[in-house]
């Protein structure tokens, strides 16, 4: 299966927190809508991609886009892709655009899965945060989707932030829970570059985050979680029973996709490639007819890191028969020697497969990097 991943970068207000790229001006909205267009027709289809089974919308915020935008999309993919039938089709939503006329035109637009910004319940955080939306509309869009026939929901939440309490997040979960919504990423906040927070920390207009209390709420969060029925099956990312994200799942599978938009990356099982990341020049390029993107041949040892960065983040865990398969005997039983300083509580065997506990969840970038291969 492969996926299509599309960048939308333009967002009402900035949030100090983002380092995604975006903008806050509207001004060049049609002519990238364009561009886009352009980037899906002449783009070249992977020799061994497989069906396109999912559609993800992001940014940014694709919920600004209008109806006529969408299925102007939709038709472009259609018409280079020969009309995919998608399994999942997810837009990214902020509170603040989710009113009855727009999720009447989400489900016109073919769109069935609904991930909306909500980062907390709670005014101040999203005063902090500098969210265009406040906590009652966070509720009353949840609701509002619902009775729309939007089920398939996910929120996103972010804890960890300065003055987050640990009662104040385990309300934003039983919120979350309450409304029954059956799919859940979670975020601790980091500080990113060249972000606004990072300059007002550096300020010291702002409080820098506590290490101790992300770790402390993640484990929080993931008792409250499972106990409640939730699967933890990436470590950001809690779903019910048969609501996994099935967009995200193909990453952390190593599944074929395309991104289109301004800073998208692409993936072919052997390459990655990523757009400029600046909506004029890649405006001007394509008006060129020419997809300003670079490439990166991807070496053995690369898919190798990659894989096991990816796997130890999901509750299957790193397979060494997949190792095996693909990467050769001999690189399997290495891996499999340097797993072992970590069966002291970190990391749990199950099969072939092995998997991080929940206090080895706190590590995961740590023990993936010990585990690289240089």
């Amino acid at each position: 299966m492969a996926g299509i991943y599309i960048h939308i970068p333009f967002c009402k207000q900035a949030c100090h927190y983002c380092n995604f790229h975006f903008s806050t001006s509207l001004q060049l909205k049609n002519d990238l809508i364009t561009a886009l267009l352009k980037e899906i027709e002449i783009t070249e289809i992977f020799s061994e991609a497989g069906a396109i089974e999912t559609l993800y919308l992001g940014g940014g915020t694709p919920s600004l886009l209008l109806l006529n935008e969408l299925e102007k999309i939709k038709e472009a993919i259609d018409r280079k892709f020969g009309t995919p039938a998608f399994k999942e089709i997810t837009l990214e939503a902020n509170p603040d655009d989710i009113n009855p006329e727009n999720l009447a035109n989400w489900k016109k637009a073919g769109i069935n899965r609904l991930s909306i910004g909500v980062q907390s319940f709670f005014d101040g955080d999203l005063e902090w945060m500098n969210r265009a939306h406040n906590a009652r509309q966070a509720i009353d869009c949840i609701r509002m989707a619902q009775r729309s026939g939007f089920q398939n929901l996910s929120i996103d939440l972010i804890y960890g932030t300065p003055g987050m309490s640990d009662e104040n997040w385990a309300k934003n979960l039983e919120t979350a829970m309450s409304l029954e919504i059956p799919h859940l990423s979670c975020y601790a906040l980091t500080v990113e570059p060249k972000t606004a927070l990072q300059v007002m920390i550096a300020k010291k207009k702002r409080s820098d985050i506590d290490a101790g209390q992300q770790s402390r709420q993640f484990l929080q969060m993931t008792h409250e979680l499972q106990e409640k029925g939730y699967e933890h099956y990436e470590i950001s990312n809690f779903a019910k029973p048969g609501w996994r994200s099935r967009h995200n799942s193909s990453y952390w599978q190593g599944q074929h996709y395309y991104g289109f938009g301004p800073s998208a990356h692409s993936y072919d099982g052997s390459s990655r490639s990523w757009n400029i990341a600046n909506n004029a020049l890649y405006i001007n390029s394509l008006l060129k007819g020419i997809v300003p993107a670079e490439r990166e041949i991807l070496s053995a040892t690369q898919m190798l890191n990659e894989y096991i960065m990816t796997s130890l983040r999901t509750m299957e865990g790193l397979d060494l028969k997949i190792v095996e398969k693909k990467f050769g005997t001999g690189m399997a039983h290495e891996i499999f020697k340097a797993l072992g300083k970590y069966e002291n509580g970190r990391i749990q065997r199950s099969g072939n497969n092995w998997i991080l506990t929940e206090k080895g969840k706190l590590f995961a970038d740590g023990i993936a990097a010990d585990l690289f291969v240089l």
